[in-house]
């Protein structure tokens, strides 16, 4: 097993995870926050307001030989509407925008390649807003968070695949 670790943004985190843990080759799926200013910040109570600089975020765990990065990175782009800034459906603040969080060169190089492609492909009618920036630090959101599709299937989310 080839395990990887990715950090995607792209609206609300519940709705993001669902989708992904179905994607053969994910092993793991952790929801949290990225791209802060602190520690102390990552509360939901705090980020919700949109003052922190945080993003709602999902960390995926993937077996690189099942599902690579580039395939990864094409699913996030086929989940949420990037073109979007700070806004997935109805739900419109910072901590909703869209963002890649890269490990290393590789994963940098990967992720603006299938941007441009994205870009190119004119599938959406605006530009591509999502920015590709270095990992910052991930924090756990609090426990009802995670798997929350799961624990509630009638709950609310605004994502959905695309093609």
């Amino acid at each position: 097993m080839n395990k990887q670790k990715a950090i995607l943004a792209a609206g609300c985190f519940w709705g993001v995870e669902e989708l992904l843990r179905e994607m053969p080759g994910v092993i793991d799926t952790q929801v949290g926050y990225c791209g802060g200013k602190s520690a102390e910040d990552a509360l939901y109570t705090k980020v919700k307001t949109g003052q922190t600089g945080h993003a709602e975020a999902v960390q995926i765990i993937f077996d690189a030989d099942v599902l690579s990065y580039e395939n990864l990175i094409r699913a996030f782009f086929k989940l949420h509407d990037p073109t979007t800034l700070n806004q997935q459906g109805n739900d419109i603040g910072t901590q909703y925008r869209s963002a890649i969080f890269y490990f290393d060169a590789e994963q940098k190089a990967t992720a603006e390649k299938v941007k441009v492609e994205v870009e190119a492909s004119k599938k959406w009618p605006r530009p591509v807003v999502t920015p590709v920036i270095p990992a910052e630090p991930f924090y756990d959101a609090e426990g009802y968070h995670q798997d929350y599709l799961q624990k509630n299937p009638d709950g609310y989310t605004c994502h959905y695949w695309r093609e």
